[in-house]
């Protein structure tokens, strides 16, 4: 249940970015907007860690910052997997992430998500 709330608050995010035309960047539709957060979400879990540990010492020397750029660059070529969703340029990438990541964060502060029954177990 989790996994679904999250996808609609970032499909939520995204069709909010679009409907700002903030930095150029769209979604065709609410299905667009879906799959570009399933995508999105399993490229987070997958293809991040990995480029974090590559990149380690561009984020040490950038004090973290290249973090970033790392996500700025899948959610630039998420453009290519998911046909619907345009994003112009690697920088309307980089800060259309941070703004996602912003009305992400701002969405589940409004809608509070469930909190696990269960204890952890000891």
């Amino acid at each position: 249940m989790h996994f679904v709330i999250r996808l609609i608050i970032n499909a939520l995010a995204l069709l909010a970015i679009s409907y700002l035309h903030a930095f150029h960047i769209s979604v065709d539709g609410v299905g667009s907007a879906l799959i570009v957060a399933l995508v999105l979400g399993l490229a987070n879990a997958i293809v991040r860690p990995i480029l974090v540990v590559i990149s380690c010492p561009l984020m040490i020397l950038s004090l973290g910052l290249f973090t970033f750029v790392i996500n700025g660059l899948i959610f630039y070529f998420i453009k290519y997997v998911v046909p619907g969703f345009h994003v112009p340029d690697i920088w309307a990438a980089i800060w259309g992430a941070i703004l996602m990541s912003i009305i992400s964060w701002a969405i589940s502060l409004v809608i509070h998500e469930p909190e696990s029954d269960e204890s952890p177990r000891r």
